[in-house]
């Protein structure tokens, strides 16, 4: 009987593992940690959004990177057989906002029981505190791998699903792309995605905790608009995060190598310029003999209120009826136009995910199969793919690691 070794206990990693035992392949799991699906445990903040309840045009459409690569993948094990298969296993789901897609108890730990349950009905050989220093290769063809200690496990088929480097505390430290270049494969820079931005602008770090809802982002490289998300933000130490930064930050991360980008915040997107002028002129009715500075309760957050003071150039302490028509067309342009200078991200560490990875050319997408050493298949965060928040990438890691399990 061939063994089949994969190299990982992710989601990528047990679902291969599973699906290749559940064929007859003896598996044999090697972990690094103690415990399996550290990263999931984590992700959705505890709760994992396992995948999302979208047609698979949709899923291909929220890839940002590569997404032809993964036709066989999505249309070989679906949104829907993930889900099916987690309630075989025990775990119930349920669908949230923009069809997320969780467990029903809100605990990421029970996606984590049902792939178990799958690699245990399949008597998939899991081992812990395992870890892989390198994969034997003779005469082209694989062998087994090395472990730290120096014992050899021998396999006639290897999976690797190390991950990324995001989130390196869950064991995500590059492991696999070591193996990869050994093999003569090439990687595509990583980078950070769905990773925080840091800006230039001192007040941005004093809105520290300001969260904002159905606002609109814009983004500019070179008088160029590069993409727009509307939703929920927030204001951090060194900038900004949230759903919508998270979404931005897969779009300009690399007009950032070439240089500053340029945000535009509308903090009033639901209304047109002159409706917004309108609403304030009420306000400024309503509060026409308070200061300026007294006027915008109604209109603005409290914390953000100084801010908009500041960067709006009408003296504070100027009464509201005589605020001037050019002054008010300033304070709307502000508040349609809030500008922001974009630096940089924050480390990859604190990304959610890895951007860049082992070039796709390099492997077969209706296997996942190295083109370089037979034997050997790469799946999950460790190929150059990667995806929007929504449910995306976990349903890279579990398409590709189910279409290697039943290619070994």
């Amino acid at each position: 009987m061939e063994t089949v070794i994969v190299v990982g206990g992710g989601a990528a990693g047990m679902i291969a593992a599973g699906t290749a035992a559940s064929k007859g392949k003896k598996v044999i799991l090697l972990e690094k940690n103690d415990k399996l699906g550290k990263k999931i445990y984590i992700t959705g903040k505890g709760r994992c959004n396992v995948t999302n309840n979208c047609d698979i045009d949709e899923l291909l459409n929220n890839v940002t990177t590569n997404k032809n690569f993964l036709y066989s993948a999505f249309y070989t094990f679906t949104n829907y057989d993930v889900i099916e298969l987690l309630h075989k296993y025990g775990t119930l789901t349920k669908v949230e906002r923009g069809n997320r897609v969780f467990p029903k108890s809100d605990k990421s730990n029970d996606v984590i029981k049902a792939l178990e349950k799958y690699m245990k009905t399949y008597n998939v050989d899991i081992k812990f505190n395992c870890e892989v220093k390198e994969l034997l290769i003779e005469n082209n063809d694989i062998k087994g791998v090395r472990l730290h200690n120096n014992s050899i496990i021998s396999g006639n088929k290897v999976i690797i699903a190390t991950g990324g480097m995001s989130y390196p505390s869950t064991g995500s430290t590059g492991d696999g792309y070591k193996f990869a270049k050994m093999l003569g494969h090439s990687i595509v820079p990583l980078k950070p995605a769905l990773v925080p931005l840091e800006v230039e602008e001192d007040w941005a770090k004093e809105l520290q905790g300001l969260s904002l809802k159905n606002v609109l982002l814009k983004t500019i490289y070179k008088d160029k608009e590069i993409h727009v998300e509307f939703g929920e933000m927030i204001f951090t130490h060194y900038g900004i995060s949230g759903p919508i930064v998270l979404s931005m930050s897969n779009y300009i991360k690399d007009f950032l190598d070439k240089g500053k980008i340029k945000a535009i915040l509308n903090l009033k997107p639901a209304l047109d310029k002159e409706t917004l002028e309108k609403r304030i002129i009420r306000d400024f009715e309503k509060y026409s003999k308070k200061q300026f500075k007294n006027s915008l309760n109604d209109l603005l957050p409290k914390k953000l209120i100084p801010i908009i003071l500041r960067l709006s150039s009408i003296p504070e302490n100027k009464y509201v009826n005589q605020i001037t028509k050019n002054e008010r067309k300033q304070l709307v342009k502000l508040l349609t136009n809030l500008p922001m200078t974009i630096t940089k991200t924050r480390p990859i560490k604190e990304a959610i995910i890895t951007s860049g990875g082992i070039n796709v050319k390099e492997i077969n997408p209706s296997t996942m199969e190295s083109k370089k050493i037979k034997g050997v298949f790469f799946v999950g965060e460790i190929l150059d793919v990667d995806a929007l928040t929504g449910g995306y990438n976990l349903q890279i890691a579990f398409s590709t690691g189910y279409l290697a399990g039943i290619s070994v």
